[in-house]
């Protein structure tokens, strides 16, 4: 297993998580005519630090089901409507001078970047539970943590996957600096966390865990 991986505190072969979650859909000739002259990059979501060398996608389930959802609604319902509204459009004159049209093929390239954006990054995943590690005080992928620091000022965080983690929500990727700082320590633990203004020495107050479901 990478080093990256280890550090996120993700078993290679723990049996009470998922081994793998993937998903790969065929592209129809019309999908593969839209994004001939489209960049073939990971541009879905603008400003996304890449993924650590040789490591996986890891998520939480509900984040995997979050992606899979919004891929399969762009695969299924938007992406058809959009297109048939171009072929409509393209029907109405000259279409250099045609709004709708020009609007639906501009529309239609951004769909198409988010479905090989979201499908690339679903087709790395896996799926962690954070629920297996319920009443263990020690941090892995899917804690919710408490850590103060000198001054003793408080903050909660949860650790999740770079798809889906949401900073107005607090919560941070398991690549963060904090992140990576916290991962295999304790309740109880100092942790170093390099900053800007010099190294930050933060204890671990609390470490949680969601239930695992019934």
């Amino acid at each position: 297993m990478p080093a990256a991986a280890r550090s996120a505190g993700v078993p290679a072969r723990d049996p009470s998580l998922p081994i793998r979650a993937t998903i790969s859909h065929p592209m129809s000739k019309a999908f593969t005519r839209e994004t001939d002259n489209a960049d073939d990059d990971d541009d879905g979501v603008p400003g996304l630090p890449p993924l650590p060398a040789g490591t996986r996608n890891y998520m939480t389930p509900q984040g995997y089901r979050r992606l899979r959802e919004e891929l399969m609604t762009l695969l299924d319902g938007e992406r058809p409507k959009v297109v048939e509204a171009v072929s409509w459009a393209a029907k109405n004159g000259d279409r250099s001078e045609n709004g709708d049209y020009l609007y639906g093929k501009k529309r239609l390239r951004e769909i198409d970047r988010r479905i090989r954006f979201l499908t690339k990054r679903l087709d790395i995943a896996e799926v962690a539970d954070p629920s297996v590690h319920h009443g263990n005080p020690q941090i892995f992928f899917g804690a919710t943590v408490t850590y103060a620091n000198a001054k003793g000022e408080e903050r909660t965080i949860t650790i999740k996957g770079i798809d889906e983690a949401d900073n107005l929500h607090g919560e941070v990727s398991w690549i963060s600096p904090i992140a990576r700082a916290l991962l295999k320590a304790r309740e109880g633990d100092e942790v170093r966390l390099q900053t800007p203004g010099g190294v930050e020495v933060l204890e671990i107050v609390e470490v949680r865990y969601p239930q695992p479901s019934s």
